[in-house]
C-alpha cells in the first residue's frame, strides 16, 4: 500500500474503474470500540458546533479535525481497523457537525418567538431530516461518487482523504488541539459563569451627538474561528460590524435626535425616539436593516441556485446507475425511516391540524427533496464549508409561509409550527453535504459504503438529541433580547423576524427593504452578501475578536521565512485553534449547567473593568501564538 493518494483519486480515469487506497482485504473499519469512539466524537463537535455557531453565525467543518483527532485514538484503541477505522469516525464526527449547523439555523428561532419547544419536538424533526437527508442523497450516490468522479472534485473531501492517509502524524495535531483546549478552557472558566472573576469584554460606547460602539469580546473559541476561516472573511465580517456600528447606527441616531418628544420607538413606547441610546438604535432599526441584507443575501443566492437545480436534477433523473438501478436495503430503510418520521414529525408540529400536517408535510418533503440533490452536487464542488445552506433555507421557509399565510395560520402556534417544518428542511439539506462529503472520502480510501451510511445515520441522530439538549439547557439566554444578549443568533433571528413579520403584517418593511437594497449592492459589486451582512448583524464585539484571531494566522503566515514552514505552522494553528474552540464550547456548557446550581458572583474593582480584559486578550494572544512559533523548528528538521 503507497504512503500516498495515487492521481486517479483527482481524476483521469472512470470512477468504476478507479481503485481506492485500501484495495484488497476487508473493507470494513467498524467494530464496537469504533462505534465508541465515534458517538464521542460525535457529541463533542455536535455540542461545539452548537455551542460556537449560535454565538457567532460560523461553524467550522469537523471533516478534518474530525480525521486528526479520530486517527489518534484509532491508533491507541482500534490500531488494527487502521485508515477505514478513522474513516468512520471522521465520518462521524462530520455527522454530528452538519446537524449542529443545519439545526441552530432554524430550530432557535422557537424560542425568539416566546414559545416553547419540547425535547421530543426537536428530536423528532431533526431525526427526520437526518435520515430523509441520507436517504436521498445515497439514492444519488452512484451518479454524484463514481460516475462525476474528476468531474465533481469534492475539495474537502480530498483534504480529508490527503490528512487520513498521512494520519501517522497524528499525535502532533493533537498535541496543539490539546493545548488549545487548555487555553480556551483556562480562560472560559475564569470569564464565564464557573468563577466569573475577571470582565472579558473591551467595551467604548459613546451617547452623544456622534452615536457609536466598539467593543472586543476576549473570548478564546471566537479567535480560534477567526485563525480557522482566516483574514479574507473576517475582514469582511468586520467590515459589515464597521458599517453597522460607525455608520448606520450614527446616521439613524443624528436623524432621531431631530424628533419630537413624546414619539415612541416603534416596537418599544417605552422609549422616546430623540431619546434612544445605541442599544434602543441596533435593537429597533439596524437589527432589521441586517435581517433585510441576509434575506436578499439568501434569495439572490437560491436565484443563482436554479441553473445547478435543473441540470442536477436532469443529470440524476438521466444518469444509468452502475449497480442497475437497484438500492441496498440500508439504503431504503433509512429513507423509509426518513419519510414516516417526517409525517409523524408534521404531525407532531402542527398541534393537532390535520390538515396542516398532511399538506406541510407533503410540501416540506418536495423542497427538501430538491434541495438535497443541489446540496450534494454542490459540495462536489465547493464543499461544505462554503455550501449556501442558508439561501436554500430562506428560500424554503418563504415558500412554506406564504402557504400557511393562504392557508389562514398566522397565529404564535402556527409560526412555532412553521420553523419545526423548517428545522426538518434545513437539517435534510445540511446533513446531505456532509453525507456526501464523506461518502466520497469513503469511496478515495476505499471504505464500505453501506458501512458509512449506517455509522453516520447513528452519529446524525445522536447529534439531534445532543444539539437539541443544548439549545433547550441555554434556552433562558437563547431567547434574552436586548443589549448584549450571551448568543446572537443571526440565522434564527432572520427566521423569527421574517415568518413572524410575514405572517402578522408587522415587519418594519422600511427598514428591512432598505437591507434588500444594500444587499443587492453589494451583490453588484460583487461581495459575498451573508458574510457581510452577517458582520452588520453581529455584535462588533464578536467580529472584531474574530477578526484578531485572523490576525494571528496572518502574523504566522508573514513571519514564516519558507513555504513549508508556513504550511506547518499554520496546520498546528488550525489544530490549535480546534482545541481553543472545542474549549471554550465545553466549558462554557458546563459552566452554564453550573451556573444553574451555584449563584456566582459579578468581577468587581479593577476585574471589571477594561483593562482586566486587554490583560486577558493580551495573555490568549501571547499564550496562542508561541506554541506554534516554537513548533517551527521540531518540524521543519523532519
Amino acid at each position: 500500500m503507497d504512503k500516498k493518494l495515487s492521481k486517479d483519486a483527482y481524476g483521469g480515469v472512470v470512477g468504476k474503474d478507479y481503485v481506492p487506497y485500501v484495495s484488497s482485504g476487508s473493507k470494513s473499519g467498524g467494530n464496537s470500540v469504533v462505534l465508541i469512539i465515534g458517538i464521542i466524537m460525535t457529541i463533542l463537535f455536535a455540542a461545539s458546533t452548537a455551542y460556537s455557531g449560535m454565538k457567532s453565525g460560523l461553524t467550522v467543518a469537523a471533516g478534518i479535525p474530525g480525521s486528526i483527532i479520530g486517527s489518534a485514538f484509532i491508533a491507541v484503541f482500534a490500531k488494527q481497523k487502521g485508515i477505514l477505522g478513522k474513516n468512520l469516525v471522521q465520518g462521524m464526527a462530520s455527522g454530528g457537525e452538519s446537524v449542529a449547523s443545519g439545526v441552530i439555523f432554524v430550530l432557535p428561532a422557537v424560542l425568539l418567538i416566546g414559545s416553547k419547544v419540547t425535547f421530543l419536538e426537536g428530536f423528532i424533526v431533526g431525526s427526520a431530516g437526518v435520515l430523509f437527508g441520507i436517504g436521498i442523497a445515497s439514492l444519488v450516490y452512484n451518479y454524484l461518487i463514481v460516475e462525476e468522479h474528476g468531474k465533481l472534485m469534492y475539495p474537502e473531501s480530498m483534504a480529508i482523504s490527503e490528512t487520513l492517509v498521512a494520519s501517522e502524524g497524528a499525535g502532533e495535531s493533537m498535541k496543539f488541539m490539546g493545548i488549545g483546549f487548555f487555553i480556551g478552557g483556562i480562560i472560559t472558566v475564569i470569564t464565564s459563569p464557573f468563577l466569573n472573576v475577571a470582565n472579558n469584554v473591551i467595551s467604548y460606547v459613546n451617547e452623544t451627538f456622534y452615536k457609536w460602539k466598539f467593543e472586543v469580546e476576549v473570548n478564546p473559541l471566537l479567535l480560534g474561528i477567526g485563525f480557522i476561516v482566516g483574514l479574507d472573511v473576517s475582514l469582511t465580517m468586520f467590515a459589515g460590524s464597521i458599517l453597522s456600528n460607525f455608520g448606520i447606527i450614527p446616521l439613524i441616531g443624528y436623524f432621531s435626535s431631530l424628533g419630537t418628544d413624546g414619539t415612541a420607538v416603534w416596537n418599544n413606547p417605552s422609549v422616546s425616539i430623540n431619546a434612544m441610546q445605541v442599544k434602543h438604535i441596533a435593537g429597533s432599526y439596524v437589527k432589521y436593516i441586517g435581517a433585510g441584507m441576509m434575506l436578499s443575501g439568501g434569495f439572490i443566492g437560491a436565484i443563482k441556485l436554479i441553473p445547478t437545480i435543473i441540470s442536477s436534477i436532469k443529470e440524476t433523473l438521466n444518469a444509468k446507475s452502475s449497480n442497475g438501478g437497484k438500492s441496498s436495503s440500508v439504503e431504503n430503510i433509512i429513507l423509509l425511516g426518513g419519510i414516516v418520521l417526517g409525517f409523524i414529525g408534521g404531525f407532531v408540529s402542527s398541534d393537532g391540524n390535520i390538515i396542516m400536517a398532511i399538506l406541510v408535510s407533503i410540501l416540506s418533503l418536495f423542497l427538501a427533496l430538491l434541495f438535497v440533490i443541489v446540496s450534494g452536487r454542490l459540495t462536489g464542488t465547493i464543499g461544505t464549508s462554503n455550501l449556501p445552506v442558508s439561501g436554500m433555507t430562506i428560500a424554503s421557509i418563504v415558500i412554506v409561509t406564504l402557504l400557511f399565510v393562504v392557508m389562514g395560520w398566522k397565529n404564535p402556534e402556527s409560526n412555532k409550527s412553521l420553523l419545526l417544518f423548517g428545522t426538518f428542511i434545513v437539517t435534510a439539506i445540511a446533513v446531505a453535504g456532509g453525507y456526501s462529503q464523506s461518502q466520497k472520502v469513503t469511496f478515495i480510501v476505499g471504505g464500505d459504503k453501506n458501512e458509512m451510511e449506517k455509522y453516520f445515520a447513528i452519529a446524525g441522530v445522536v447529534g439531534v438529541a445532543v444539539v437539541v439538549g443544548t439549545i433547550l439547557l441555554l434556552s433562558n439566554q437563547l431567547a434574552m433580547t436586548g443589549d448584549n444578549v450571551p448568543f446572537a443568533l443571526p440565522q434564527a433571528n432572520l427566521m423569527s423576524t421574517l415568518t413572524a413579520g410575514i405572517m402578522s403584517g408587522e415587519l418594519p418593511w422600511v427598514m428591512v427593504i432598505t437591507g434588500v437594497v444594500m444587499g443587492i449592492v453589494l451583490y453588484l459589486l460583487k461581495l459575498p452578501i451573508m458574510t457581510v451582512a452577517i458582520g452588520f448583524y453581529l455584535p462588533i464585539a464578536t467580529t472584531s475578536i474574530i477578526l484578531i484571531g485572523a490576525l494571528v494566522r496572518a502574523f504566522i503566515e508573514k513571519t514564516s521565512k519558507a513555504e513549508k514552514e508556513k504550511e506547518v505552522k499554520v496546520s498546528n494553528g488550525i489544530s490549535l485553534s480546534s482545541g481553543l474552540v472545542a474549549g471554550g464550547s465545553i466549558i462554557g456548557l458546563i459552566g452554564i449547567i453550573y451556573q444553574n446550581i451555584v449563584k456566582v458572583s459579578e468581577p468587581s474593582g479593577f476585574s471589571a473593568t477594561n483593562g482586566m480584559a486587554v490583560i486577558i486578550l493580551v495573555g490568549l494572544i501571547i499564550a496562542t501564538i508561541m506554541p506554534i512559533l516554537r513548533s517551527k523548528a521540531k518540524n521543519i528538521e523532519k
